[in-house]
């Protein structure tokens, strides 16, 4: 079971935001709004299913799925993606296929969970706290 990642984290920093969502075509106006907030994430763990839920005052987003098995993911800009969980040690590494790849990549280390979103040369790092 994966205890040290289920919980309510909350983004505490972030960098590289705005280049990453350009890699991955989103427009300026979207870009825009999606840096100015903060988001909630929710991850639930029973066995290998998964969910993970994204919560901002702009849209919500939720993803269900069973680790190493592909399914069709729709991120908050609208994005239609295939998308396939791993899970090594204490790394959640998505793997998005679509009109740009992309890999988001969580890393737990106790109350921080480290978030690297990598598409193109594009690179961005969000750091969350664990919500109390």
């Amino acid at each position: 079971m994966a205890d040290f990642a289920a919980g309510k984290w909350t983004l505490v920093d972030t960098t590289g935001f705005d280049e990453y969502m350009k890699a991955v075509g989103v427009g300026m106006v979207m870009r825009k709004m999606a840096a100015a907030i903060k988001p909630t994430q929710i991850v639930e763990v029973e066995g290998d299913r998964w969910t993970i839920k994204t919560l901002t005052t702009l849209k919500n987003t939720e993803i269900a799925f069973v680790l190493g098995e592909e399914f069709e993911e729709v991120t908050g800009d609208g994005r239609k993606l295939k998308t396939t969980v791993t899970l090594e040690g204490q790394k959640l590494i998505q793997t998005q296929v679509g009109e740009v790849d992309s890999i988001l990549t969580r890393e737990w280390d106790g109350d921080t969970m480290i978030m690297t979103l990598k598409a193109k040369d594009a690179v961005c790092t969000r750091t969350y706290k664990r919500a109390v």
